[in-house]
């Protein structure tokens, strides 16, 4: 790169670093977030396992419900219980995949319960973050109302707590709800070449 070039780059990130000074100064307001990982692709619960990561290196008290999984144990699952149970309380409250269970009164159940979990986790003082991890596929098959859903996190949640609610096909009525929605979108999975889920990359 020539002298010029240098300069001519230096100029540019100058510019743009006093454009995002100005930005930043513009956002001091602070509050709990209310945060939705959906879409079709993969990494929505993984993403909400790495916030719970942050969460413990932050040294802020966190709270998992594992909703639909059942007891598959994950790699999360496993570190969370095993090294960060002071840190992380865990709950599982599904029982497995619907078309494992083959009963809607069982999951509906299972649902609730979840649900009861989370309303205490987000209640308590001493939680600062909450995955409810696939809450969304419950939602979907309507084993939670929606409604009732939405109403406590604008209406209860704590303003500081966060909490974060993952699984694909979110419902419209908690988009509008959240203050941070991502959509993962799928472009190529290894399920279509016939490889089964890798220990590691999806468990």
């Amino acid at each position: 790169m020539t002298e010029d070039q240098n300069a001519r780059h230096a100029e540019k990130m100058r510019k743009i670093k006093e454009a995002r000074d100005r930005m930043m100064a513009t956002k001091t307001e602070e509050k709990g977030l209310i945060i939705v990982h959906t879409g079709k692709g993969k990494g929505k619960s993984s993403s909400g396992f790495g916030m719970i990561m942050r969460c413990i290196a932050h040294g802020m008290p966190c709270g998992v419900v594992q909703f639909i999984k059942g007891n598959w144990m994950t790699g999360e699952a496993e570190l969370l219980k095993s090294k960060f149970a002071d840190e992380c309380r865990f709950e599982v409250s599904g029982e497995g995949f619907t078309w494992e269970t083959q009963d809607r009164e069982r999951d509906i159940a299972a649902a609730q319960r979840g649900w009861k979990l989370a309303q205490e986790m987000i209640l308590d003082p001493a939680i600062q973050f909450v995955l409810l991890d696939e809450i969304n596929i419950a939602l979907r098959n309507d084993y939670l109302d929606i409604d009732e859903v939405v109403a406590f996190l604008l209406e209860q949640k704590p303003d500081m707590t966060h909490v974060c609610l993952t699984g694909r096909n979110a419902k419209d009525e908690l988009i509008e709800a959240a203050d941070l929605v991502t959509e993962m979108s799928l472009i190529k999975h290894p399920f279509r070449d016939g490889i089964k889920a890798q220990k590691g990359v999806e468990f």
